[in-house]
């Protein structure tokens, strides 16, 4: 098991060998359950009853003297968890000051780039814990393993005289990949922006960095752009079957991308293209070759109708949605979709992705598309991403990155067995087994773990209206993909999975997400 040594920074260090007196690395008597049900499993973990962490009213969350505004944030955010509603901020620790007793302290200490942008290290003894990371994303994935030592009660800010216990613990814990997404499908039918920060906090939970935002399709258009109004004017009130339908002013995307990015989420856009644009093509008929305005497509399915990709003002139009969400809220990658397009020839389809995808990149976003793109001329920092059988191995080929999500694994909006009644089931019947229980580096000849950028759950909403729809059919099978996503290759097993997945039910269920409860975990926590 791997061992790093503990610097001393801004306060006393906590040797590791005063954790092992604390009982760390005491075995686990035979027979009895491993004492941890964090999910994703940790690099390395080690926990032990024989001591334990007691959190009181008079516990104190501290940070450095000298830290960052984003440090401290990160402290109050810690302080909130572990506090009663009236809970008090993190604090500073003047330098070469002791820890006192009864104290959670936050280290940022850029010596330790072994642990990367998001590793971290917590140790846990019977008086204080501790978290080290190099950079502030580390100390925020940091506390959520802390807080997933700690009782369910810690999700229950106004319970009185709750017991706060957290187990002795040493973990060192780097991500296997650095994607690991989910992507929320807002086009067919229209989350509000409360409903997605809330999603976004699931997300945090499990270590998740990636919201990707399907912001438009055939069904509706769900982002303002001010030198395009019809697209929301018109396509902004379509969605399937006539369900609740909305966008987001530019305000409230910008808000939404500020909040996930305060929980180490990036946000990354998605505009359909050339196809899934019916939403489009409604709301201005001469993006369209014949200019004839299309009748809105309210149904589950796809349109065959297309931009017009020989038309000059097509590009216009593409620049100003890139130039414009770009500039609302500033973001390292664009999705520009690029999937199922079939009244194309293959030169039309594959000049308009190589145009797009000079607008993408010299905007300054990273562009990334479904694999079908890959067979076009693209440039190596595009990504394509994979979910069913495609070309995304020529994208590697010639030194490009892929993201994989491949439908009968990832695809969150395939019914769980045949008595699923929301999603669909054309790729799979997906059982959480079958969610967790594949290997990335094997799933496509000729696609090593070098060229796998990370991997993704897209979550489709043909048959989703509410938040409690979504939140059915993505848990627990996110927690699969999340824990796939980041921890080491020897550290996935399915049997340790189901049986910390048991405990993390009473956790999903205190934060009242409306998860499934599937067969093969003994949810009788």
């Amino acid at each position: 098991m791997m061992r790093t040594r503990t610097p001393l920074v801004f306060v006393v260090a906590l040797a590791l060998g005063a954790c092992r007196h604390a009982g760390v690395t005491a075995p686990v008597p035979a027979g009895q359950p491993l004492g941890y049900s964090v999910v994703p499993n940790p690099a390395t973990i080690e926990v032990s009853r024989a001591d334990s962490f007691l959190v009181t009213p008079r516990t104190i969350v501290f940070v450095a003297a000298d830290a960052t505004p984003e440090v401290e944030a990160i402290g109050n955010y810690a302080a909130n968890l572990i506090a009663s509603r009236a809970g008090v901020p993190a604090q500073r620790l003047a330098a070469g000051a002791a820890i006192p007793d009864s104290s959670i302290s936050l280290v940022l200490d850029a010596s330790r780039g072994q642990l990367g942008a998001e590793g971290y290290e917590l140790t846990v003894t019977r008086t204080q814990a501790r978290i080290v990371a190099a950079q502030p994303a580390g100390l925020f994935h940091g506390v959520q393993t802390l807080r997933q030592l700690l009782p369910v009660a810690v999700e229950h800010q106004a319970a009185m005289n709750r017991r706060l216990i957290m187990p002795a613990a040493h973990v060192v814990d780097v991500p296997r990949y650095e994607w690991r997404g989910a992507m929320l499908d807002v086009a067919r039918h229209y989350l509000p922006p409360e409903d997605v920060k809330q999603f976004v906090d699931y997300l945090a939970l499990y270590k998740l960095n990636r919201l990707h935002l399907h912001l438009a399709d055939d069904q509706g258009w769900r982002i303002e752009i001010k030198s395009w109004p019809n697209l929301t004017a018109v396509g902004g009130k379509m969605a399937i079957g006539g369900a609740r339908a909305g966008f987001y002013t530019q305000e409230q995307y910008a808000d939404i991308v500020a909040y996930a990015q305060s929980r180490y989420i990036t946000v990354v856009p998605e505009i359909d293209m050339p196809g899934h644009i019916n939403a489009a093509l409604v709301s201005y008929p001469d993006l369209k070759c014949d200019r004839s305005r299309p009748d809105p497509f309210a149904i589950i399915g796809g349109s065959s109708n297309t931009l017009c990709v020989t038309r000059d003002s097509v590009y216009k139009f593409v620049g100003d949605v890139v130039r414009e969400i770009a500039a609302a809220a500033p973001t390292p990658y664009f999705h520009i979709g690029g999937d199922e397009v079939s009244s194309l020839n293959k030169d039309q389809y594959r000049g308009f992705i190589q145009r797009v995808d000079t607008i993408v990149n010299a905007a300054g976003p990273r562009m990334i598309g479904w694999g079908e793109i890959a067979p076009a001329n693209i440039q190596t920092r595009t990504i394509a991403q994979h979910w069913t059988r495609d070309s995304v191995v020529m994208h590697v080929q010639r030194g490009g990155k892929v993201i994989l999500s491949p439908g009968p694994h990832a695809y969150l909006d395939m019914k769980y067995d045949s008595a699923t009644v929301l999603g669909l089931r054309w790729a799979a019947l997906i059982d959480l087994r079958s969610a967790y229980d594949w290997d990335p580096t094997t799933l496509i000849p000729g696609i090593g773990a070098s060229s796998i950028l990370g991997l993704e759950a897209p979550l489709w909403s043909e048959t989703l209206i509410t938040r409690q729809d979504y939140e059915y059919l993505a848990f627990p099978r996110l927690a699969a993909i999340a824990e796939l996503a980041w921890s080491p290759a020897q550290q996935v097993s399915w049997e340790s999975f189901r049986g910390r997945m048991a405990m993390q039910g009473a956790r999903l269920a205190a934060l009242g997400v409306n998860f499934a409860r599937v067969p093969g975990v003994n949810w009788g926590w």
